[in-house]
């Protein structure tokens, strides 16, 4: 019997067969936004958010050490979190690109502090920590406002492809 976790083409390296390895966890996918003191503001995609505590509230992400605008989310007073909808994916699209123009056609929602829209939900954050996580930087937010809307479904990323939830829920 041949163990499947063996049959990797020799021109991979470990730090991609640990990539490949990571990408069988399914993911929801974020859009980080934050205001920057000169020209437009922040906003990043990433698949790593997740939550700290509860009391207090805290959150957390992580992003690259690479990331073009890592140096203003590191100064930023406030970011905000934005939980994407599944109807979403040109929004990630847009906010992982590293160059270029992410904001031409985006507006923020009426209420809150860089939500945008669409979004299932937005947890308005200061910062709170931020940690060495080797190549990247794990930022923790106090949550200071959230909103949330249940009619909507998450854009997942699995396998390095995105997703959507069945039409069921499968109880815990």
């Amino acid at each position: 019997m041949n163990d499947i976790s063996t049959a990797v083409p020799p021109q991979e390296d470990e730090a991609r067969l640990f990539r490949r390895a990571l990408a069988m966890f399914a993911t929801g996918v974020a859009v980080i936004t934050a205001p920057r003191a000169d020209g437009p503001s922040i906003g990043i995609t990433v698949a790593s958010f997740n939550s700290v505590s509860l009391a207090p509230p805290l959150i957390l992400f992580s992003v690259d050490r690479r990331c073009l605008s890592l140096d203003d989310l590191c100064r930023a007073s406030h970011y905000t979190v934005n939980v994407l909808d599944e109807s979403q994916r040109e929004t990630s699209n847009r906010f992982a690109t590293a160059r270029g123009n992410k904001w031409d056609g985006v507006a923020f929602a009426a209420e809150g502090v860089g939500r945008l829209p669409g979004v299932l939900a937005a947890f308005e954050c200061e910062p709170y920590a931020r940690h060495d996580g080797g190549d990247h930087v794990i930022f923790v937010g106090r949550v200071v406002r959230h909103t949330a809307r249940h009619d909507g479904r998450p854009l997942i990323f699995f396998g390095g492809l995105y997703h959507s939830l069945g039409a069921t829920p499968i109880a815990a």
